[in-house]
């Protein structure tokens, strides 16, 4: 029975989703099924930010490896739910000119906007600027010419390479006639991206998409129960 309940809750709902999408006269009992989507999302997010804390704090008081880093997050998390829960926002609203925080908590200015343009746009920046070192060592292994795919890799990402830069087209533009400008890496790194690129990305989409089908379906009837635990 704890197991059956849950199973036939997602059934159903993802069959009223499914069928409210070809059948408008379904679309109430789709939206009364996002609505406690979303109560449930709530409660998720409850359980996870108490895990999130319970686990960051068995860490600080054990001085495991990186407690420091669990000290961070902790202040980090707090500080960014009090400041949301709170709401401070800026400059004063129209109805409330006494109260300084009374404007509305997304504008420019207020206690979230900062905290996004001060702390999580530099930090994700951050973050990128180094995936950039991993990426080009990533690629130097990747390129090295020791079979046909990999020599067919190499001389594809030096073409795309050298067509995104000006040194690219100044290699050809002084000597190339004009009957062969097809030839100039600018020229050719547009056809890769809009032909074998294109096309590249259309079979990933379509593969996505009928994984994501299939698993759907597993889900839905039943045959996959492997969000429901072990226990």
């Amino acid at each position: 029975m704890k197991r059956l309940v849950p199973l036939t809750i997602a059934i159903v709902a993802g069959f009223t989703l499914i069928i409210a999408y070809f059948f408008p006269i379904a679309q109430q009992w789709s939206d009364n099924v996002q609505e406690w989507f979303k109560i449930l999302a709530v409660g998720a997010m409850v359980l996870g930010g108490g895990n999130l804390i319970k686990l960051h704090l068995k860490k600080v008081s054990a001085k495991r490896k990186g407690w420091g880093y669990s000290m961070v997050t902790i202040v980090c998390f707090f500080g960014v739910l009090i400041v949301g829960f709170l709401k401070v926002g800026t400059p004063p609203n129209t109805n409330y000119p006494d109260y300084v925080w009374s404007g509305y908590y997304l504008q420019e200015g207020s206690g979230v906007w900062w905290i996004y343009l001060h702390m999580i746009v530099p930090l994700t920046s951050m973050m990128f600027a180094m995936l950039a070192f991993y990426v080009a060592t990533a690629a130097f292994r990747a390129f090295r010419a020791k079979n046909i795919e990999a020599t067919l890799l190499l001389v594809t990402a030096g073409i795309v390479l050298l067509g995104r830069t000006y040194a690219g087209v100044w290699l050809f533009d002084a000597w190339l006639p004009e009957s062969m400008l097809w030839l100039r890496f600018d020229n050719l790194t547009e056809w890769i991206m809009n032909a074998p690129n294109t096309a590249g990305n259309r079979a990933i989409m379509i593969g996505i998409a009928l994984g994501t089908v299939a698993t759907s379906l597993r889900i839905l009837l039943g045959v996959d129960r492997s969000y429901l635990g072990q226990d």
